[in-house]
Parts: C-alpha cells; structure tokens; sequence
C-alpha cells in the first residue's frame, strides 16, 4: 500500500518566502509614505491652531482685554503664556483668558526638547519673512525641520 504524503516541499516553501520578500519591499515605501503624510498632517493642523491662537491674543489685545505697555507690538510674549492665560483687563475678578489648551508639539523636530514650545522656530514682529529671528514677541511660528514636504517645499516654509 503506498502512502501519500501532505505537505510542502521545501521548493514552494522557499517560493513563497520570496514572493512575500518581494511584496514587503515594495510596501515599504508606500508605508513610509503614509507616515510622513500624517506627520505633515499634523503639521499644518499644529501651524493653523498656534497662529490661530496667536490672532486671537492679537485681537484681544487690540479690544483691550489684554494689558497693553507703550512698546508693545499686541502679540504674546511667548507661545507658553497662550496656555497659561492672561488677566482679562475687562473683568473685575481679572480672570484668565485662555487661547490654547496646550501648545502641539512640531511633529518634525529632531531632539529632545524640555516643552513642545521650545520644538518651534519663531519670528517676531520687527523679523523680515525672509529671516525669521526670534524676538520680544512672537508674531509667527515655523518648522525647525532642515527637510522638505511631499510637495517640494522646505517645512520651514509652510
């Protein structure tokens, strides 16, 4: 009587290896791909809640609901003093007011910083666009990143 046997041979075992080692390399820049678009995501939501925030400080200081010295530009001193609120000037128990829960951390920022503040690249109001220096209020933020988008754009840019 002759017995059949089940299984694999060692051939088609080693076939599908490298047809899986195949379809793994080619999925590896299509993943890298996926996390450097959320990363850039995060990114421009990052960008778009401090500078939103930084208008409302702005705005608030024209309304007069901030404290206002005679060389003062408007814009918050710091990107910290967003979540740490400041005396509403118009209200008599003085109570804060907020214009960020917390400041998001740039997603791109090499190292190991102490607070998601000090990730930021900030310019002040009396910096030109074309460079950017920090200052005695912060009129924007950028990306410290030296690397460029999807899009060919330096992050530093955005």
């Amino acid at each position: 009587m002759m017995r059949v046997r089940r299984g694999f041979t060692l051939i088609e075992l080693l076939v599908t290896v490298a047809i899986l080692a195949m379809l793994a390399t080619a999925a590896m820049p299509l993943a890298e791909l996926a996390v450097r678009r959320t990363k850039e995501q995060q990114l421009r939501q990052a960008l778009r809640e401090i500078r939103s925030a930084i208008d409302a400080y702005k705005q608030a200081f024209d309304d007069g609901l901030v404290v206002r010295t005679a060389d003062a530009s408007g814009y918050p001193p710091t990107l910290e003093i967003l979540t740490e609120g400041v005396p509403n000037q118009r209200d008599l128990r003085k109570r804060p007011i907020y214009f960020l829960r917390r400041v998001p951390p740039d997603p791109f920022y090499e190292g190991v910083p102490l607070n998601a503040a000090q990730t930021w690249g900030l310019r002040s109001y009396a910096s030109s666009p074309n460079d950017p220096q920090a200052g005695h209020d912060v009129f924007d933020v950028y990306s410290t990143s030296e690397l460029s988008g999807i899009n060919g754009i330096p992050y530093k840019e955005w």
